[in-house]
């Protein structure tokens, strides 16, 4: 089937030379702006199909607190912040995003969420957080963001140098299906226009290769199908400890 992707795919980068152009020539940046309004409303569904995943994902997370203090959690790539609600009580929170046209409905979602503590927004991609001290955070959340790191591997060792040791690194991903599968092909073949649709989104990754490699002490992984469209049903979700 390989022959047969790469083709297809061939014939979807052929067909995606505007987008391709438009990149390249620095248009792209346009739907930076846009692409936050479309994240926030997107995201309101998502957390309403995926809830209770959310839900027992984040049931752990005062598990890692420092005993007497208080948990400290820093999130890459906050978006709009629809994890905040999940978080517990009293709970300080940075948020990072490479996208400074988040802010604006950040602080809204802020404003929603007040049983929580909010440090500060730093403008930075997942690989780069230096604004952030070594091993300053119990816990580094990263829902639906490793889709789009330019470098997956470097991503996660910036995490594991932000948490303290026995911190841990909670993810929910979309990920690449089985091989063997026709979503398989169509997440290959549609991969050049989502790339720009979807801001930067890599519906191709293995992701949990990469956290497998990461050097985490401990790793717990569980693979999902999330209930949305054949190309994103597959996930993971789970959290590595440092």
């Amino acid at each position: 089937m390989s022959v047969f992707i790469q083709f297809w795919t061939l014939v979807a980068n052929i067909l995606c030379i505007p987008l391709h152009l438009m990149e390249a020539v620095g248009l792209y940046g346009i739907y930076k702006r846009i692409f936050p309004l479309c994240q926030y409303r997107i995201s309101i569904k998502y957390n309403e199909k995926m809830h209770d995943n959310k839900k027992e994902l984040f049931r752990s997370l005062s598990e890692f607190k420092k005993p007497g203090g208080r948990l400290t959690l820093l999130e890459i790539g906050c978006g709009s912040g629809t994890n905040f609600q999940y978080y517990p009580a009293g709970c300080r929170v940075i948020c990072t995003d490479p996208n400074p046209h988040f802010e604006k409905y950040l602080k809204k979602c802020m404003d929603q969420n007040d049983h929580l503590t909010y440090d500060r927004f730093a403008v930075a991609s997942g690989e780069d957080m230096g604004s952030i001290e070594d091993e300053s955070v119990d816990v580094v959340v990263c829902t639906l963001v490793l889709c789009s790191v330019n470098d997956v591997q470097q991503t996660l060792r910036e995490a594991q140098r932000l948490l303290r040791p026995g911190g841990a690194f909670f993810f929910l991903e979309h990920v690449a299906a089985d091989p063997s599968s026709w979503v398989h092909f169509f997440q290959h073949v549609l991969q050049p226009p989502w790339y720009y649709f979807g801001d930067g989104c890599k519906i191709t990754r293995e992701t949990w290769k990469n956290l497998e490699a990461a050097g985490f002490s401990s790793l717990k992984l569980r693979h999902i199908e999330a209930p949305f469209i054949l190309l994103i049903k597959p996930h993971i979700m789970g959290y590595a400890v440092k």
